[in-house]
């Protein structure tokens, strides 16, 4: 009796160990690195296949086999990738950290068409935790689960291979020899055809996941150490402000940086609907015909306020070189940046420098995000205390999306029905369109309050020149937000309003000829013009000054 239930006790044993081992499979973590990268090929790329799809590429037999060796291209490089990062004592950490982060890239890839550049890395990076909340939708929760936390979970149900040492390392090597085989076999099946596609669509590299961001990750990493160890290049050095009568009034003009505003529903520029009913009834001048730098915040801004523009454009160098208010600072002009976004770029380091971000206020601050008049208060009193020149820059939230319907209060919701959610896809382009154009209307709002404060101030001759940073897509052949590569961005993300008014005193005494300005209005202009026109329109001389880039020369 004694042995048979001793017996039955190890037996019981065992069938308990075996069931367990069944539930947790043995991989090897080659294995896993292949169909972790059949996973990833398939779910995570569909924004790339769909967009290789729509290239025109795709046509016939050859179409279908060319479609057929970039799957496998592509799963190869993600298992030779995987081979590289994956090792025993790592490889769920990684592997989950990778499945949850690509999960998260493949939903705004689909959602939104977002290409994971540098330049979008570094808006990722540069996302405060408001910014980021808005993004955090139902339909993003949900891509997250289903992408990332379930595949995470059978992850950790596995237990990972041992091997010794020398043999590890020669399948290793193996592995990723033939990884790199079967790549380069693929991509030779079809090379004309594959070539053809990156060469016309180099930009469909940065919708390939994983590779994508992890590989401009790196390329920012190493960027950003390189430019760390370089000290900021001076510009502007023998910067000086124009001798003017001891009686004169000093002068102040206030660069509004818009956000996110397209020229094509500014109603100044001749909009179906008119989003800017006040700027209408002021005595302005509009520029009609305007190129944003970037397509990101991160991009046009630093690009803006430097002297090289897009004509000369030199990532590197822009993000390293001090700004036009270093050099206004230089000058004698004193600067002063008001902010209701997400900083200023570098563009103010070591310069005056105040967040309205955080603010509460009742009126227009929800505790979480605060409307854009809340950089005026108190600003009347900061320029009566300024007893020099002053330029002072109110950088707007604007139309920053996807949340359109929280950059307005309820009484500029005109136009409706308006898209009341962050998850753009559940709306209709006419409902996103609508709470686009409500934005502006305050935005115009928020200009003719500036308007109102320099006018009724009386210590300086006082003037206002706005310009939004970039363009935004509502939709337009299926893209949303804004950030896509440069060289193949809609004009909607590029073409952007800017418009001035001057007091009579700043038009009088600057001896400014008002037709003429109205003249040049109706010429093309980019941001490239900014940093030089505000040096001339404060009368700043310097050698990093070009009078062919100031909208103002010669009037």
């Amino acid at each position: 009796m004694s042995s048979s239930k001793t017996f039955s006790r190890s037996t019981l044993v065992q069938i308990i160990g075996r069931s367990k081992l069944a539930v947790r499979p043995e991989i090897s973590i080659e294995l896993l690195a292949l169909l972790s990268s059949i996973f990833f090929t398939i779910f995570s790329n569909t924004t790339f296949f769909h967009a290789v799809s729509k290239s025109g590429e795709l046509h016939g037999f050859g179409g279908w086999l060319m479609a057929i060796s970039l799957f496998v291209a592509i799963a190869a490089l993600n298992t030779l990738l995987l081979c590289i990062l994956l090792y025993r004592w790592t490889a769920k950490p990684v592997l989950i950290a990778l499945l949850l982060i690509t999960a998260a890239a493949a939903h705004y890839m689909s959602r939104y068409t977002v290409y994971f550049d540098t330049d979008m890395i570094r808006n990722i990076l540069q996302t405060d935790t408001k910014e980021a909340s808005e993004l955090i939708t139902p339909g993003f929760a949900l891509s997250i689960v289903i992408y990332g936390v379930l595949p995470s979970i059978m992850v950790l149900r596995l237990r990972i291979r041992p091997r010794p040492f020398w043999r590890a390392v020669l399948i290793r090597t193996a592995s990723i020899v033939a990884a790199v085989a079967v790549a380069a076999g693929a991509v030779m099946i079809s090379f004309q055809g594959l070539s053809s596609l990156m060469r016309n669509h180099k930009e469909m590299r940065y919708l390939i996941a994983p590779g994508n961001y992890l590989v401009s990750l790196a390329q920012v990493g190493l960027d950003d150490g390189v430019a760390a160890d370089k000290t900021r290049i001076p510009v502007g050095v023998d910067a000086r402000a124009a001798t003017r009568p001891a009686d004169a009034r000093p002068r102040l003009l206030v660069l509004v940086v818009g956000e996110t505003v397209r020229a094509q529903n500014w109603g100044l520029n001749g909009y179906f609907r008119q989003t800017t009913p006040q700027l209408e009834r002021i005595k302005h001048l509009n520029f009609k015909d305007v190129t944003a730098c970037g397509t990101s915040t991160e991009v046009a801004l630093p690009c803006m306020f430097s002297p090289y523009g897009r004509t000369d454009y030199d990532k590197d160098k822009i993000r390293r070189s001090e700004s036009l208010l270093h050099v206004l600072e230089r000058a004698g002009i004193k600067t002063l940046w008001r902010d209701n976004q997400s900083g200023c770029k570098g563009i103010c380091d070591g310069l005056t420098f105040e967040s309205f971000q955080h603010r509460k206020d009742a009126e227009i601050c929800d505790g979480e995000r605060c409307l854009d008049e809340v950089m005026l208060k108190g600003l009347s009193d900061v320029i009566g205390k300024n007893s020099s020149d002053m330029v002072v820059v109110l950088h707007q939230l604007g139309n920053h999306g996807p949340s359109y319907f929280k950059r307005y209060p309820q009484q500029f919701r005109k136009f409706t029905p308006d898209c009341r959610t962050a998850e753009l896809g559940k709306c209709t382009q006419e409902q996103i369109v609508n709470a686009y154009d409500n934005a502006i209307l305050y935005t115009d709002d928020f200009l003719a309050k500036t308007i109102a404060l320099l006018s009724a101030q009386q210590s300086h001759d006082a003037a206002m020149l706005y310009v939004s940073d970039h363009g935004e897509s509502l939709g337009e052949s299926g893209l949303y937000l804004h950030g896509i590569p440069y060289a193949i961005a809609p004009s909607t993300q590029v073409k952007v309003p800017m418009a001035m008014w001057l007091s009579e005193p700043f038009v009088s005494n600057r001896e400014l000829d008002m037709g003429c300005l109205f003249r040049r209005s109706e010429l093309p202009a980019s941001h490239d013009n900014y940093f030089h026109s505000v040096l001339g329109l404060m009368q700043v001389s310097t050698n990093a000054y070009d009078q062919k880039r100031d909208v103002f020369n010669g009037c």
